[in-house]
């Protein structure tokens, strides 16, 4: 049993605008129709779980789920920050062998990446998309003043779905949540507790939509 988070809960402050950002027409549709959608048509996907603020549940019903024909297996509430969301939904799963986490807000993820986080996260128990940096990365001192050049082909700009055993991811958040560890994604959850993250090739255009030239950017993206 393979099963899919995928997390609709940001705000749109870096973009710019009072709609969530998930909300945000793209071509004719929200951005988290193109998301969902994907993984609805994967065929190795069994079981969908979308989360989102408990404030926009009838919005997301009426005007993304009912209107374009969507069918998720459950909705669940999210919490103040993506860990806590990623948690409530995570006990609300059960019979599921691998579990892909999402954000809502990267509308381009492939097929192919998703077959290959099933893949790897059921040989490595977790895995991840990446791509290479293609700008130069520096360590800045307090001072602005450039420390250090890091190497970029030994650097990896992290995506989604990044997928797990489910009962590692869930073991995991239950450990970092007792103790209070606070984490920017789920590979550095299961990371916080000593376990290895399986790194493969992501897509560039597998992009996360936070800012205008973002939105820009899948604008293009779509239409082609």
């Amino acid at each position: 049993m393979v099963s899919a988070i995928v997390l609709a809960g940001g705000k749109g402050k870096r973009m710019g605008c009072s709609q969530s950002k998930q909300y945000i027409d793209l071509d004719g549709k929200p951005i988290i129709y193109y998301t969902l959608k994907q993984f609805i048509k994967n065929k190795s996907i069994d079981n969908i779980v979308l989360v989102i603020p408990e404030e926009e549940k009838d919005y997301c019903k009426d005007e993304v789920l009912d209107r374009y024909g969507l069918v998720v297996d459950k909705i669940v509430f999210g919490g103040n920050e993506r860990q806590e969301s990623v948690y409530k939904a995570l006990i609300e799963m059960e019979n599921t062998n691998i579990v892909l986490i999402h954000d809502g807000a990267r509308p381009f993820v492939s097929e192919r990446i998703i077959n290959d986080a099933i893949k790897y996260a059921t040989l490595y128990k977790a895995a991840a998309p990446g791509v290479v940096p293609k700008d130069t990365i520096k360590i800045r001192g307090e001072d602005n003043f450039s420390i250090k050049t890091l190497d970029r082909n030994n650097l990896i700009a992290i995506q989604t779905p990044q997928a797990f055993d489910f009962k590692l991811i869930c073991k995991c958040h239950k450990e970092v949540k007792e103790k209070n560890i606070m984490v920017t994604d789920d590979t550095s959850v299961v990371e916080a507790l000593g376990n290895k993250v399986y790194i493969y090739e992501g897509d560039y255009t597998n992009i996360k939509i936070t800012t205008p030239e973002d939105l820009a950017l899948a604008e293009y993206l779509v239409k082609k």
